[in-house]
């Protein structure tokens, strides 16, 4: 052995994998060329499965504690600093009406732009990045229930037995506003 490293060859470059519509993936229906659809990032709470526009997500980070501050609405935990940004953090699974449950290492959140606010979210698991075409979108069924709430759905997608919510990101941060004022940096 002399100690010299093999010769490198140059490599092909490398072409990023192509967009695959749910079509693709559970063929449902059929997406024209011209629709390629829209990416959403589909995340857990409580069983259920959500998605929302992948644009608004600035990152995910796991769990760390947050900071308690007085007199806050039950579906926001608090804040934490992110890299010198002090950001509150929403508790989907409060605020969607569900049991709280234990925060753990295991929960995840998922950091939003929503036009000049930067806000946590925090959510069970992210299971994946989806593509939906617009003509698998199905309407946000009317509900007819005192109390039903489904002011932040734009929309359902079926995937085999599964069913996404979507979810209208702003009307879901921004729509509560008066909530967040003494929370969230301007």
């Amino acid at each position: 052995m002399t100690g010299t490293a093999p010769a490198l060859r140059p490599s092909a470059p490398i072409k990023p994998a192509p967009r695959r519509s749910l079509t693709e993936v559970d063929g449902t229906s059929t997406t024209s060329a011209g629709d390629l659809g829209h990416q959403f990032m589909v995340f857990a709470i409580g069983g259920q499965e959500y998605a929302i526009d992948v644009m608004a997500v600035r990152e995910i980070k796991g769990w760390s504690p947050e900071s308690k501050l007085p007199n806050l609405p039950p579906h926001i935990r608090g804040v934490i600093n992110l890299r010198g940004t002090v950001i509150p953090i929403l508790d989907l699974r409060s605020r969607f009406g569900f049991e709280s449950g234990e925060v753990s290492s295991r929960n995840v959140v998922i950091v939003m732009q929503v036009r000049e606010r930067t806000v946590g979210v925090l959510v069970d698991a992210i299971t994946e990045i989806l593509t939906i075409a617009k003509d698998q979108i199905k309407p946000v069924p009317e509900m007819g229930m005192a109390g039903a709430d489904s002011g932040f759905l734009t929309g359902v997608h079926i995937i085999e037995d599964r069913l996404l919510a979507l979810l209208d990101v702003e009307l879901l941060i921004l729509g509560h506003h008066a909530e967040l004022e003494d929370v969230l940096p301007n």
